[in-house]
């Protein structure tokens, strides 16, 4: 899965690598809008997600602030039957909250304090009902970064991830739990919640470990696309987070004169990367 071409040219002026930029469907494609999902326990992993939006896509009315983005059919060029075609593309990257005011994320996404300071850290931008075409938040679920702790990009290693003090804490929001030590169990079910393509929240089920050998990041069959990165990876029996989205398949194939998602089956492709939440050391004593 490829980041994509959506309103990003300010993804692309941040230089984002092309290993960091490919992220695809598996077998069936779960993403869901979060008002089509029930289970208590992903709603309240939805809770927690961030999205990264570029600052000057956001305008503030009042009380209000009003997230502006393309239409991403036409941002991309989807074929007509390519789900959520309709809705903005507005998200550069996901995050997630592990503490009140501490936010985790893919090291490719922010790759320096000017990065961190030109992004708004949006809570609630999702998709309410069917049609929706406007979406807006309240200012209170709209933080700055004060602080980039930590960042790290090793392409030699793999290692992707960085952490951001936000401005203040979040309000109403519960940080989730994550893994502080050992490793997920091989063919564990999976869960990732996040932005793909930069769209309002997707909660994507039914994926599991594929290649959990290597120490830094396992692969796994997930639907995640450019936009997803730094997307929480939960696992789905325990609601801990195992890790960070950070790089996988290609996202889109061409399909005549449109393009389509690329739909691999449940076991082929590369998969898709997760940095090991046990690797950031900057949060283990939260």
């Amino acid at each position: 899965m490829k980041v994509n071409g959506i309103i990003l040219s300010i993804a692309l002026a941040f230089g984002l690598s092309a290993q960091a930029r490919q992220k695809v469907i598996y077998g069936e494609d779960n993403r869901r809008d979060v008002y089509e999902v029930t289970n208590p326990l992903f709603l309240e992993m939805a809770r927690s997600t961030a999205a990264l939006i570029p600052t000057n896509n956001l305008s503030r009315s009042g009380d209000t602030t009003k997230i502006r983005g393309r239409q991403l059919g036409a941002a991309r060029g989807l074929c007509q039957d390519e789900p959520f075609r309709e809705q903005i593309a507005s998200a550069n990257c996901s995050g997630f909250l592990v503490a009140p005011n501490i936010l985790v994320t893919a090291g490719h996404c922010i790759r320096g304090a000017s990065a961190c300071n030109s992004y708004s850290y949006v809570f609630g931008f999702e998709t309410e009902r069917q049609g929706q075409t406007e979406y807006s938040v309240s200012n209170d679920n709209v933080y700055s970064c004060k602080r980039l702790i930590k960042q790290v990009l090793d392409n030699r290693t793999g290692m992707d991830y960085a952490v951001v003090e936000l401005d203040r804490a979040v309000t109403g929001r519960r940080a989730m739990p994550f893994r502080r030590s050992g490793k997920i169990s091989d063919g564990q079910e999976l869960v990732v919640i996040g932005h793909p393509s930069g769209l309002p929240t997707k909660i994507a089920d039914g994926a599991f470990v594929r290649n959990n050998s290597r120490s830094v990041y396992f692969s796994a069959s997930l639907d995640t696309y450019g936009g997803n990165s730094g997307s929480a990876v939960f696992n789905a029996e325990t609601g801990e987070i195992e890790g960070i989205l950070v790089r996988g398949e290609t996202d889109y194939v061409r399909n005549g004169s449109c393009v389509s998602s690329n739909i691999c089956p449940m076991d082929g492709c590369r998969g898709e990367d997760v940095t090991r939440i046990t690797n950031v050391s900057e949060i283990m004593n939260l």
